[in-house]
């Protein structure tokens, strides 16, 4: 069954892709859910229109991602922290406290989840810490964790 996607649908494609699907899963979950519409010749053509919607929206915010990446690449944001001996941390510095730290200090507006923080970072020093903002914009950001006693 060839249908035409209104919303980006996970494994399957993005809006206004023309995806080929099998009849029950078009006719029991895509249709019903207002996910796609069949596709026709004229439909084709609107598709056309919603995948050059779809690229210039996304051409802008990739602008937008690389235009925060090149603020933030090259100045490191610092975390105060409280240390205990042999200088680990008490407690941890996490993807929250690092989107946190570069609001306050670099003005910057990111979300939680686009710090790609795999482990709690537990001891001080310069550690580097990738942020993903965009499927093609990924860049790492230098987080200084001082002891918060200096």
């Amino acid at each position: 069954m060839r249908l035409i996607l209104r919303s980006d649908v996970s494994g399957v494609g993005n809006k206004g892709d023309v995806v080929e699907v099998t009849n029950g899963y078009g006719r029991n979950f895509l249709l019903p859910r207002g996910l796609a519409f069949v596709a026709t010749a004229g439909a084709e053509s609107q598709a056309e229109g919603m995948r050059k919607s779809r690229d210039v929206k996304d051409a802008a915010a990739r602008q937008a991602a690389e235009e925060v990446a090149k603020k933030l690449v090259n100045s490191p944001v610092t975390i105060p922290a409280r240390v205990g001996a042999e200088d680990k941390l008490f407690g941890s510095v996490t993807s929250a406290d690092v989107v946190e730290a570069i609001l306050a200090q670099k003005d910057v507006e990111i979300d939680r989840k686009q710090v790609q923080l795999h482990d709690p970072i537990r001891t001080i020093g310069t550690h580097m810490v990738p942020i993903k903002l965009h499927a093609n914009v990924e860049f790492p950001v230098t987080v200084e964790v001082v002891s918060d006693a200096d």
